[in-house]
């Protein structure tokens, strides 16, 4: 049985690493051509550009290693089939569990291979990445701004650009959407306008020319503001803006730069935040339910109460109530930004197990859709593959907006696709042992 576990597990190697370096270099490709524009000509440096592109295939090695899996076993066991060797295993008694075995261990190390890489590797490459990217727009402030695009070059805004000259530092078409501020929404417009940096690289500087500011109060939107200017300058706050690299001492922030203990951590953090909140809650409400029983009793007691008395006491207890209404609206909209911010992080550190696992759950698929192929091949594999991970990834992609809604656990949305994908494949090898799989030929 050991010649037959190491010819199947040689069998894998080939079109698994055929596999992951055809997707790898697909994703690099898809990567510099969307970015290819906004670096060359720019004056971005040819090493600046390969240490960046070989950043960004940090992520591409966890998007790229399960969808190998899955190609290479589909296509291994779809050439045991076409080539009747698949037969033979049936023949001398070897069941497709057990042929499985061998590629399912693989698998399962190949997951704990990628949940270190995940774990470890990946948040450091994302960091420096993010830092390297920041790195280049400072030399260049209108890097980070996308023709006919919404671009969040600063925190708290989104500035639409129609048409930008890196040479002359015009832009043309702008639109600014400022939500820095909760009781205003405020949305700029302007013909034209110049961007560049003041003279410490702490602040960008963006001159607008014949435009319109438009505020709408918020939550109501009961007050509308609308002024017109020929000039407006618009200063944001770039802190260590400046010429050189980013020190390595940088905070690392958001889900993609941290480790599940990290991730794990924050959750945790906000968990305790949401407890807290819960309990003060019920403050507010017993300290009016006090306040009325103490007005009941002293109201009985004394019947003879001067109008203008009364009156006062019914001011202070109507300022009172609402004073503990505003409290209570406070607690519980704390309530909610924790709990967003809890199933965020929460559903990033399920994220990054679900799709390590996602190499052992391929196997389960794979090896019963390459008996059903009967044709072997890089294309029907890939083919296959590709549905297969498309379905994945629709259900990943659901499952994390579906978590960060609140309308489902982090830890269930999150390993949905698991599930899924695990089922096809466990009920696929069920009726192949049954029907198909005595028919292979």
């Amino acid at each position: 049985m050991k010649i037959i576990d190491r010819y199947i597990l040689k069998s894998l190697v080939g079109p698994f690493l055929f596999a992951f370096v055809t997707i790898i270099f697909v994703l690099i490709l898809q990567f510099f051509a969307t970015f290819a524009d906004r670096f060359i000509g720019k004056g971005v440096g040819f090493t600046a550009i390969l240490e960046l592109i070989a950043l960004q295939s940090a992520w591409m090695v966890g998007l790229a290693a399960p969808m190998a899996v899955l190609v290479a076993v589909v296509m291994t066991f779809g050439s045991l089939t076409t080539t009747s060797e698949m037969t033979v295993f049936r023949a001398s008694g070897i069941s497709l569990y057990r042929l499985m075995i061998p590629a399912l261990l693989a698998g399962l190390l190949l997951s704990i291979f990628v949940e270190r890489f995940n774990n470890v590797v990946l948040p450091r490459a994302n960091y420096y990445a993010k830092s390297l990217m920041a790195d280049i727009a400072r030399s260049k402030p209108a890097f980070g701004l996308t023709e006919n695009a919404f671009s969040t070059l600063v925190d708290g805004y989104s500035i639409f650009v129609r048409k930008s000259d890196d040479l002359s530092k015009e832009l043309r078409g702008i639109v600014i959407y400022d939500a820095t501020r909760h009781d205003y929404t405020t949305m700029v417009t302007a013909e034209k306008g110049t961007i560049d940096f003041s003279g410490d690289y702490h602040y960008l500087v963006m001159t607008l020319f014949n435009g319109e500011i438009h505020q709408v109060r918020q939550p109501d939107h009961k007050s509308y503001r609308n002024m017109s200017f020929a000039k407006h300058r618009f200063v944001f706050e770039f802190s260590g803006f400046g010429f050189s690299r980013t020190q390595e001492s940088r905070m690392r922030s958001g889900d993609t730069e941290l480790s599940a203990n990290e991730l794990l951590v924050i959750g945790n953090e906000f968990s305790r935040r949401i407890a807290a909140s819960e309990k003060l809650i019920n403050q507010p409400l017993e300290k009016v339910g006090q306040r009325m029983a103490e007005r009941s009793s002293g109201s009985s007691g004394k019947q003879a109460r001067l109008p203008e008395l009364s009156g006062k006491q019914n001011a202070e207890a109507a300022v009172f109530v609402e004073r503990q209404i505003a409290q209570l609206d406070g607690e519980l909209q704390s309530i909610e930004a924790n709990r967003n911010m809890y199933n965020r992080y929460m559903a990033a550190y399920h994220k990054k197990y679900a799709l390590s696992l996602a190499c052992f759950v391929f196997v389960l698929a794979g090896a019963p859709l390459g008996v059903l192929a009967r044709r072997g091949g890089f294309g029907v594999g890939a083919a296959i593959s590709l549905l297969f991970f498309v379905l994945y990834w629709m259900i990943m992609i659901s499952g994390a907006k579906i978590a960060e809604r609140g309308l489902l656990d982090p830890m269930l949305s999150m390993w949905l696709a698991n599930v899924v994908i695990a089922s096809i494949g466990i009920g696929l090898v069920i009726s192949l042992t049954g029907a198909v799989f005595n028919t292979s030929r």
